[in-house]
Parts: C-alpha cells; sequence; structure tokens
C-alpha cells in the first residue's frame, strides 16, 4: 500500500509538471538521474546533432554544461527565424538556462502558439513579478486555467494568507522537541542535511527526545519513490508526510501540510516545535503551535530572498517576489518565540528587518563526531582515496552552485598550474554547475589536472578535507554570500587544514586572515592565486594555521554547545507559554 500510494503521489507530482513546464520537468529528471549517464547521453545528442536547434538539442546543450554550445544555438535559431511554438520552447529553455535576455528574443516570434501565455508568465515569473504573471493567465481554461490556479496559489502564501487550524487539547510530554524539516538524512545529503542531523543527535545525547518531521510529499517529490514512512538514521526517527495526493495548489498544500502535521504533533506530544527557513516552514508551524498551545523557535540558515535575487538582475531586490518575500520572513521571525541564526552578520540582517536583537541567538555552523577525533594525515587520507600522494592538492567541498565561485577556483588554478606541475584541483560535490565547470576544465586544458568526484556519501567527506594541503571557498560577493556562514569550512578547519576563502562578512567570522587561514578578494581569479601560492610555498605556515584552527573551532564551534543554547531556549520557552496561559505572567 506504502509503494502504491508513492506511486500515485509521484505520478500526479510529475503530471502538474507536465502541465506547467515540461522543460523544467526533463532538466529536473537529468538532475536526478546517475551523472555518469545523463552527461555522456547529453553530449552524445550534441554531437549527433551538431548544428539542430531543435529543443531536444538546446536542451543536451544545457544538460551537458555547453553554455557556448547554448547560445550558439540559440543565435542560430533567431537567426533562421523560428516561429510559433519553436520559437516559444526555446523561450522556455532559455529561462530554464537562466538567460531571460534570450527568451526575451524569442517571444515576439511565438505570437500564436496556444501555449504562449504559459511561457509569458514564466517570463514575469522569473523577474518576480507574480501578480504579472497570474494575469498573464487569467480567463484561460484547462491546463492553462490549471496553471493559473496553481501561481494564484502560491502569491498567496506570498501576500499574508496562512493556515487555520483549530484548537486542540494536547498535553505534551517534557523533553520532547519535534523538528520539521525541508529535507533530510538519508535521501538528501545537502549541508541543511547535515546540519539538521547533527543537531538532533547532539540534543538526544543531551537528554532531548526527538522527532524529525519532514515536508508533504518529501522525499517520493524529489524522486525517492519507494521512500519509507520512517526512516531511522544514526538513533534519529524521520517520519514522512507522505499523501496519496497533494492539493493543487501552495496554499492548499501549506493547508493539508499543517494538518498532517498537527497529527504527527499530537501523536508525539512534544512540549516545544523548532523549523527552519524559509516562511512556509514557519507558516505551518506557526499554525500547529497555535493549536496546541505551545511554543516555536524558528532557525534562519540562510536568506532565500538573496539566494533567489543572486541568479537575476540587480532590479530583482525590487521585485514583488523579493520584497514579499522579506516581508513574510520578518513576520514569521516576530512569530516565533525565538530566532536562532548562524553567525553576526546574519543576526544583524535579522535585527535591520525589526526583530528585536534579544529574541535572536546564535547556533553557529559547528562539528562533532569524527571531527573530534585527531584528523589523518595527508598520506592516510590520499591513499585511501586512491589520490597520489606525491602531488599536493587544493580543493573544496561544497555544493556546486554559481554563487559558491567555483569558476573563479578553476581560473585561478589554471595560473597556479604551470608554476606548480604537481598540484592537483580536488573538487567534491554535485550540483546544477558542475557540467559547465566540467567543460570549463577541457576548455582550460587542465582536465588530466582536476579531479571532481561527484556527490560523496556524508561518511565520507573528514577524509576528503584531510586530502587537501588547502582548503578554498571562493564565494561570489552577492548579498547571499556576504551574509550566510556555510559549513564545510568549519569542517575544513575541524581537520586542521588552512582555509582559503573570499574576503565576505561572514567568511571573515570563520576566517581570520594570517591567524586560521587567508583571505582574498571576491570574484578575483588572479588575487586568489597569488594567495594560494603564499601558501603553497609555506608549508611550516600552512601548518601553524592549520593547527590554530582546530584549536579555535573545537573550543567554540561544536554541536554539543549548540544543543545547550537550544536546549536553555527551550525551556525559557516552555516556561513563558505555561505562564502565559495560566495568566501568571505579567
Amino acid at each position: 500500500m506504502g509503494l502504491l500510494k508513492n506511486f500515485s503521489l509521484a505520478a500526479t507530482t510529475a503530471l502538474r509538471h507536465v502541465s506547467d513546464d515540461p522543460v523544467v520537468l526533463v532538466l529536473q529528471l537529468s538532475r536526478r538521474l546517475p551523472a555518469k549517464i545523463v552527461q555522456p547521453a547529453a553530449k552524445a545528442v550534441c554531437k549527433a546533432m551538431p548544428s539542430s536547434t531543435a529543443p531536444a538539442a538546446l536542451i543536451a546543450a544545457h544538460v551537458a554544461g555547453d553554455s557556448n554550445g547554448l547560445e550558439r544555438r540559440l543565435e542560430s535559431a533567431r537567426a533562421n527565424g523560428v516561429s510559433g511554438n519553436r520559437a516559444r520552447l526555446a523561450a522556455d529553455i532559455a529561462l530554464a538556462a537562466g538567460q531571460p535576455e534570450w527568451a526575451d528574443q524569442f517571444l515576439p516570434a511565438a505570437a500564436g502558439s496556444a501555449r504562449l501565455p504559459a511561457t509569458v508568465a514564466r517570463r514575469k515569473w522569473y523577474d518576480g513579478d507574480m501578480s504579472g504573471a497570474v494575469a498573464a493567465l487569467a480567463g484561460q481554461r484547462g491546463s492553462l486555467g490549471r496553471h493559473h490556479d496553481r501561481l494564484a496559489g502560491e502569491l498567496k502564501t506570498f501576500s499574508g494568507w496562512t493556515p487555520l487550524l483549530p484548537s486542540v487539547h494536547m498535553v505534551p510530554v517534557p523533553g520532547r522537541v519535534l523538528h520539521f524539516l525541508t529535507n533530510s538524512l538519508p535521501h538528501t545529503a545537502s549541508g541543511y542535511a547535515q546540519r539538521s542531523h547533527s543537531i538532533m543527535a547532539a540534543q538526544r545525547d543531551a537528554g532531548w527526545d526527538v522527532l524529525a518531521v519532514t515536508r508533504l510529499g518529501y522525499p517520493v517529490q524529489v524522486g525517492k519513490v519507494l521512500a519509507e514512512e520512517q526512516d531511522v538514521v544514526d538513533g534519529i526517527t524521520y517520519q514522512r508526510l507522505l499523501p496519496p495526493r497533494m492539493a493543487a495548489t501552495a496554499d492548499a498544500r501549506m493547508q493539508q501540510e499543517a494538518e498532517e502535521l498537527l497529527r504527527a504533533a499530537l501523536e508525539f506530544r512534544p512540549e516545544v516545535l523548532h523549523t527552519t527557513t524559509h516562511f512556509a516552514n514557519g507558516l505551518v508551524v506557526d499554525a500547529v503551535a497555535r493549536a496546541l498551545g505551545i511554543p516555536w523557535v524558528y532557525e534562519v540558515r540562510g536568506q532565500l530572498a538573496d539566494t533567489w535575487a543572486s541568479t537575476r538582475a540587480d532590479a530583482a531586490k525590487e521585485s514583488q517576489r523579493y520584497l514579499e518575500f522579506q516581508a513574510r520572513e520578518a513576520s514569521v521571525m516576530n512569530a516565533a518565540s525565538s530566532v536562532f541564526t548562524l553567525g553576526e552578520t546574519m543576526k544583524d540582517s535579522i535585527v535591520a528587518a525589526g526583530i528585536p536583537a534579544e529574541k535572536v541567538l546564535l547556533a553557529p555552523n559547528a562539528v562533532g563526531g569524527e571531527f573530534l577525533g585527531e584528523p589523518k594525515n595527508h598520506v592516510q587520507a590520499r591513499s585511501t582515496l586512491g589520490l597520489d600522494p606525491d602531488l599536493s592538492y587544493i580543493g573544496t567541498v561544497s555544493s556546486l552552485v554559481d554563487y559558491e565561485g567555483m569558476d573563479d577556483l578553476l581560473d585561478a588554478f589554471a595560473i597556479l598550474s604551470p608554476d606548480f606541475p604537481k598540484l592537483r584541483l580536488l573538487i567534491v560535490g554535485s550540483g546544477t554547475s558542475a557540467p559547465s565547470l566540467q567543460d570549463q576544465a577541457k576548455r582550460l586544458g587542465l582536465s588530466n589536472k582536476v579531479i571532481f568526484t561527484g556527490r560523496v556519501p556524508r561518511e565520507s567527506t573528514p577524509i576528503y578535507h584531510a586530502a587537501l594541503d588547502i582548503f578554498v571557498v571562493p564565494r561570489k560577493d552577492l548579498a547571499v554570500t556576504r551574509a550566510v556562514t556555510p559549513l564545510k569550512p568549519v569542517e575544513a578547519l575541524a581537520s586542521a587544514r588552512p582555509v582559503v576563502a573570499s574576503n565576505l562578512p561572514a567568511l571573515r567570522e570563520i576566517v581570520e586572515d594570517n591567524v586560521n587561514g587567508r583571505l582574498s578578494a571576491a570574484d578575483d581569479p588572479a588575487d586568489l592565486a597569488t594567495v594560494l601560492s603564499g601558501l603553497l610555498t609555506d608549508p611550516e605556515l600552512r601548518k601553524r594555521l592549520g593547527a590554530v584552527g582546530r584549536s579555535r573551532v573545537l573550543e567554540t564551534r561544536t554541536w554539543a554547545a549548540n544543543a545547550a543554547a537550544y536546549s536553555a531556549e527551550y525551556k525559557k520557552a516552555v516556561k513563558l507559554s505555561l505562564e502565559s496561559r495560566s495568566g501568571t505572567h505579567d
């Protein structure tokens, strides 16, 4: 029955994507399948159709990471005067590839295509003009009408709508906390999932009874059709909300999610709820907490409005989506009993949004488990990974997305390579930028010196850290990277490896120049190469910086310390809640 329910859920989700945006569905499927299958297939299509402007060839060029090839094909399509549905599909593919200026060139030629209103809506939605996107589909029927309803439902969640639940009597069990999560282990190995797991494991070790509940439809919606309704990882229970069918619009799904989470909470009977960005999680948990009369805390792990805006022109920060996103985040933070965040820079941003400073507490990215033990030396780590121990390695463990700046790291490595013939670049991780980065390495003539591992099991990351001479965080200078402190460099410091990071406020909270690492100018491969060169020629400095980095992390950044901070705040929130309900609180 569970499998039938999952297949029903997956099928209805896929059909909705086919109706709304088939191009995005194809791209999402390409990212879910193994890269060792998808990449050769995409490159084979490009080779077999070297000058084609057919939609399949455009998609293949994008999936293969051949940005130059995609642009060449789009230019050819424009020059050849494609029109009607072919022009509309070209616009859709350009939008999916993050090239709205190309979409704008094809849209006028798409007049007459029956599905043109959907592409116009996508174009407006891309810019953050949510009301304009909804208006573009007004009066449509059939699948376009359903698309209108879905966009209108999402706009409602940004514009003040909240799920509503009746009050329910529940006697909480002291010492129980329920975490509501966007994703989790073992199905997602992101920094988000790892941080959540580390927090809950530390809380369990501190005596809390912990339950994690993941968002409605996860992980079936990300392709894990065989998922069970419950997973237990290292003693932490992850409960799934997997109905056979999800409501058709975002507001209705959020209401459905709140009702499902309420049922899970009534069964577990926590005394406090804990959730994380973004605001959709907060709205659902706030509704459940109000229904049960218990407190909840909100953990701000990122500034997702800025993450969205980072892939768009500066005007995105004046868009409806951005402004309403920020307003909803502020309202959720105000509703929570307390707010936790990763660092001082993020706290300053939260306070600037109108949240009282005394309500905002720090729970920085931290380490535990194997990172607390003595790290392996380079030779041991490299031998285990099958790397030549006689070579030198710089690199990173990261999600491969544009704002991480891996293209700048590749350019810096190209500058270094002639002077350091035994140097290799190790890039551990996966993400949407992986194909274009591999293509860049090929164009630079460095394919034999750059190692892309793809995604690796989370338990393997300590040994990859240990294999490196220098860990690099080459983040771009964007609002999101100036504010958000990543997890992986903290783990690198715990591994006694010096960190070279972009000179950005959030990263300066982790890396102190010439103390535990070095800072380099963001978006400047030449300066990054200069800083790396100085460390590569000074092994004693690398050793000293690494030793200081490890010592500081073990003193100030452990999950056990964070668990103690959460525990104190939970108890305070529960006490205030009880006093408020009994009428004894002033």
